[in-house]
């Protein structure tokens, strides 16, 4: 009688198949118990967003919350630098500006070549831009809806890149931007007349936008794409060990 599938490297038996169902089940049933406990965390914080005052253009209400110690808050506005930064090299206004250097560098590698039995080496020349430093500057206060606050109270959007200016043949520099003003809503917490730092901002978004994007239950799926991977390895890794004691 056949006693199991031989894959070459390993070989699968018949009793190795019963005992990966076991595992298989086992790793569900885990998973199963990891997954509630994920819903239940964004329940919680379903909860934090829906229960969150919601500030839409109200300098007024925005600052009579910080006053009054709210809590959670959605608010929408206008974020604009209220000091500005560049390059005289570049002009322009913006609330962060970075300048990378970079340099055209020589490089050598070996590549290997194939020629009927016989494997032989050459060294090959090839030349890429290095990166070789970088400098950037930052403004002082930035202005929300209405009111203004050091630089550090909200994350505001990536720098895009602006231009790239070579000063010869071998150095160039690039050059990465945030503009002036964006209008956006940050989810922050109000309270000692101030907002939290690093408030998420949250560019072009309305807040019941923000609101259906933080509501998601992303976290979930990903975490079973994760443990379906982590299974199949599993099963696969017990597969490929020597289980004599099965026999």
């Amino acid at each position: 009688m056949k006693r199991g599938w031989d894959f070459g490297d390993f070989e699968i038996t018949k009793r190795e198949i019963l005992v990966s169902v076991s595992i298989i089940a086992i790793m569900l049933l885990i998973g199963t118990l990891l997954s509630a406990k994920i819903s239940n965390w964004q329940m919680d914080r379903n909860e934090k967003y829906n229960k969150a005052v919601k500030i839409e253009n109200n300098t007024d209400l925005f600052q009579y919350g910080m006053d009054t110690n709210v809590g959670n808050a959605f608010v929408y506005g206008e974020l604009k630098a209220i000091d500005t930064v560049t390059y005289p090299e570049i002009g322009g206004k913006y609330i962060y500006v970075e300048k990378v250097k970079e340099k055209y560098t020589k490089h050598t590698r070996r590549v290997a070549h194939r020629s009927g039995n016989r494997t032989y080496y050459t060294t090959e020349t090839y030349w890429t831009w290095d990166y070789a430093g970088s400098d950037d500057k930052e403004c002082k206060e930035i202005s929300f809806c209405g009111v203004d606050f050091p630089i550090k109270k909200i994350d505001y959007p990536s720098p895009d890149y602006i231009q790239t200016i070579k000063e010869s043949y071998y150095i160039r520099y690039k050059y990465y931007g945030t503009a002036t003003k964006y209008k956006g809503t940050i989810f922050t917490v109000l309270k000692n007349k101030t907002i939290v730092d690093g408030s998420s901002f949250y560019e072009d978004s309305k807040i019941p936008e923000v609101i259906d994007r933080l509501e998601s239950g992303i976290w979930n799926v990903v975490f079973w794409i994760f443990w379906i991977l982590l299974t199949g390895f599993a099963v696969f890794g017990f597969y490929y060990l020597d289980n004599e004691w099965l026999e």
